[in-house]
């Protein structure tokens, strides 16, 4: 059984960073396309970055790209989100997912594991 398990959320004010981790288990973690998705009570479940097996291909929403960098350490079962110069409309639960077959990165749909979800507010 895959499981995984985020951490790293919190408050921050506007301006500031926050680094999310992921940590995976259950299955072959390297086999894994990774990615981080939020959601808000107004809005859907929106794709925010997603990172390959082998960590040599990244995607980000336009919405972060330049701000936010997504990771990898496949020895270490984990996946990050580093998160700088965080605005208002960042607030969201934050999930990590990972999906085993060739679907799109962006498609929420296509991913097979979820994590619980970490809570990140970012504060005018």
């Amino acid at each position: 059984q895959v499981q995984l398990v985020e951490s790293g959320g919190g408050l921050v004010q506007a301006g500031g960073s926050l680094r999310l981790s992921c940590a995976v288990s259950g299955r072959t973690f390297s086999s894994f396309l990774m990615g981080w998705f939020r959601q808000t009570p107004q809005k859907e479940r929106e794709f925010v970055a997603a990172i390959s097996w082998s960590g040599g291909s990244k995607y980000y929403a336009d919405s972060v790209k330049g701000r936010f960098t997504i990771s990898r350490v496949n020895a270490k079962n984990t996946v990050y989100l580093q998160m700088s110069n965080l605005k208002p409309e960042d607030t969201a639960v934050y999930y990590c997912a990972a999906e085993e077959d060739s679907g799109d990165y962006y498609e929420d749909l296509d991913y097979d594991y979820w994590g619980q979800g970490t809570q990140v507010t970012v504060s005018s």
